[in-house]
């Protein structure tokens, strides 16, 4: 593997134009599933291809400054013994100029439709492989693997385990395995996210290779290196996990932040820093919810910065206030930030999921009294951000390190993809009815998304199995069936 990376890197390096590059792209959430099923699918492509002319490419499809937010993934790689000066991030390869020049083909997993930006690339699209609900047009030209199971690594072992099975060597195999486990969340039936052919494919796997780490040991190792946040700095720790809301005046970042609040507000400079990450990013307030483990329960707590005391005045009492959920706040005093206003949360159970509806309802009163006539307090540092095109659209939320279409951290507490919340059934699952429940509100990626298993936006251990309707059954499965359909009858006529 450490072989054909080099060769992806040299290939990149020295392109003079002869040669095709066949990318396989990731999601922009670039959680360790994705970027497994991006280095593993390029790696069988290489592998089974017999053109000289063509160079298969895995792109992690995030700067590469951004990877240190992958906590997970960064430990992966060392425990996998792969560089991570090896891998391609979006930012080192030019996507737009190889197409322009004719150059380019591509295979998308974890994701199923290219973003806005990239949409003019469509047509070079020659193959899916995702666990999501489909929402691109069928083609003849692009053969499209959808199904809606734990992890789109899974599709991607499937794919090698049936065509080229000799590929496999331990360490691609513990690759595999170990994402699919992650993903999955220990196999464990009760997070709601295994399907029978994931725990199918790990068990085929562990079987041809029974010298693979216990599961479980891996997993527990995997999961407390997405939660360590000992090497980041407060600007990371603040985007590892972040969400925006974006009102008239108002640019909130919501982050979920994996300490003890009052440990993270004793960090050196945090008054300064915290200053400095709303200047950078254009946000006039920040709302900071904590979680810890200091036993079998999580501590969970909420910090509220703002340079405009009004401003943390108004955004602490909606907090304090609320009823649905009841968050249970109590005063924290014994900080040192004298714009902060910190509370412990009683509540333990309203993860960040349950908190975004609560400021969005804020957010819609104030621009429904604006479009009243009903005076409306207006806060220094708006007019800054004047220029900034996202302030200007109304109700936005926004989300980092793996949008809602791709989950967060939180989650796996919920997904135990950072503060993931109410889609425990998974990314397939989750995905295409948070788009429903967010009554109108759009979303876009600011900073990598989070990935859909996570920790924290409450676990999908917390809440048990989800609650689906038949109705919402059948129409899952009627859109496997057109899917499955049309992929066959274009199969067929190839």
């Amino acid at each position: 593997m450490e072989g054909f990376l080099r060769d992806c890197k040299s290939g990149i390096q020295n392109n003079h134009g002869g040669e095709e590059f066949h990318v396989v792209l990731g999601n922009e959430a670039c959680d360790l599933d994705s970027m497994v099923s991006a280095i593993t699918l390029a790696y069988y492509l290489a592998k089974t291809s017999s053109s000289k002319n063509i160079v298969f490419v895995p792109v992690l499809n995030i700067p590469r400054q951004d990877f240190p937010l992958r906590t997970e993934s960064a430990f992966f790689l060392k425990e996998n013994c792969l560089p991570e000066a090896l891998l391609i991030f979006r930012d080192e390869i030019d996507l737009g100029g190889l197409y322009e020049a004719g150059q380019l083909v591509l295979s998308l997993v974890d994701h199923n439709v290219l973003p806005r930006a990239d949409s003019f690339m469509e047509d070079v699209v020659t193959e899916v492989i995702d666990h999501h609900i489909v929402d691109r047009s069928p083609s003849r030209n692009c053969r499209v693997t959808a199904e809606l199971v734990g992890s789109c690594t899974t599709l991607v072992a499937e794919k090698i385990l049936r065509e080229a099975p000799h590929i496999l060597d331990p360490q691609v195999a513990s690759m595999l395995r170990d994402a699919i486990v992650l993903d999955c969340v220990n196999m464990a039936p009760a997070a709601g996210k295994v399907t029978p052919k994931d725990t199918e494919y790990v068990i085929i796997l562990e079987s041809k290779f029974p010298d693979l780490p216990p599961r479980g040991a891996v997993f527990d190792s995997l999961q407390n290196a997405k939660f360590n946040v000992s090497g980041l700095t407060t600007d990371q720790m603040l985007r590892k996990d972040l969400k925006v809301l974006v009102g008239l005046d108002i640019r909130l970042a919501i982050s979920a932040i994996y300490m003890d609040i009052e440990e993270f507000l004793q960090r050196k400079d945090m008054e300064d820093e915290l200053q400095d990450f709303c200047q950078r990013h254009h946000y006039n307030v920040i709302v900071a919810m904590a979680i810890a483990f200091t036993s079998a329960e999580p501590r969970r707590q909420i910090a509220v910065y703002s340079l405009q005391g009004v401003l943390r005045a108004m955004v602490s009492n909606v907090l304090e206030q609320a009823t649905s959920p009841d968050l249970e706040l109590s005063p924290i005093t014994h900080h040192s930030c004298s714009h902060v206003t910190a509370y412990s949360q009683g509540n333990t159970v309203a993860s960040r999921k349950k908190v975004l509806p609560i400021l969005k309802d804020f957010f819609k009163k104030r621009d429904s009294e604006e479009s009243s006539g009903r005076p409306m307090q207006s806060f220094q540092g708006a007019e800054d951000c004047k220029g900034h095109p996202e302030f200007m659209d109304r109700h936005v939320e926004y989300n980092s390190e793996m949008s809602e279409r791709h989950g967060d951290p939180e989650e796996q507490l919920d997904n135990l993809d950072v503060c993931g919340g109410d889609e425990i059934k998974g990314k397939g699952f989750g995905a295409g009815f948070s788009r429903q429940m967010e009554a109108g509100l759009e979303e876009d990626n600011s900073f990598p998304p989070t990935p859909m298993n996570s920790l924290v936006e409450g676990c999908p251990l917390d809440r048990g199995l989800p609650k689906l309707t038949a109705e919402a059954i059948l129409e899952r499965i009627n859109r496997i069936t057109v899917v499955n359909s049309e992929v066959n009858s274009t199969t067929g006529s190839q």
